[in-house]
C-alpha cells in the first residue's frame, strides 16, 4: 500500500522535505495536477509525511475517508499518465 495526498492539500511542501525515499512530487501544471503526489511504487509506507502536513491531507490508502476516496485515483494517474517525476525540476530521485 501507499499513502495518498488528498484534495485537502494546499501545496505546503513539508511532506516532500521529510520523505526518506524522495517519492513525493508537486503536481505540474497546477491547473491539471493541483496537489502533491506520492509515487505508489516507491512509497515505503513509513508515514513520515503524515504528521508534518498542516492540512491533514495525507492518509494511508486503506484509511482514506469516504468523501476523499475520489482523490486516490489521481495519485496513481500522476505517475502513469501524468508527468510523474518529470514535474520535479531535478527529475527522479530515489533516496537522499
Amino acid at each position: 500500500m501507499t499513502h495518498i495526498i488528498t484534495g485537502l492539500c494546499m501545496r505546503h511542501g513539508a511532506c516532500a522535505g521529510v520523505c526518506p525515499v524522495d517519492c513525493i512530487v508537486p503536481g505540474q501544471p497546477i491547473e491539471e495536477w493541483p496537489t502533491y503526489y506520492i509515487d505508489p511504487a516507491a512509497c515505503t509506507d513509513c508515514g513520515a509525511c503524515v504528521p508534518v502536513c498542516p492540512y491533514n491531507a495525507i492518509w494511508p490508502e486503506e484509511s482514506v475517508p469516504d468523501p476523499l476516496q475520489p482523490d486516490i485515483r489521481p495519485n496513481y494517474e500522476f505517475f502513469t499518465r501524468g508527468p510523474g517525476y518529470s514535474a520535479r525540476p531535478s527529475g527522479p530521485s530515489r533516496g537522499k
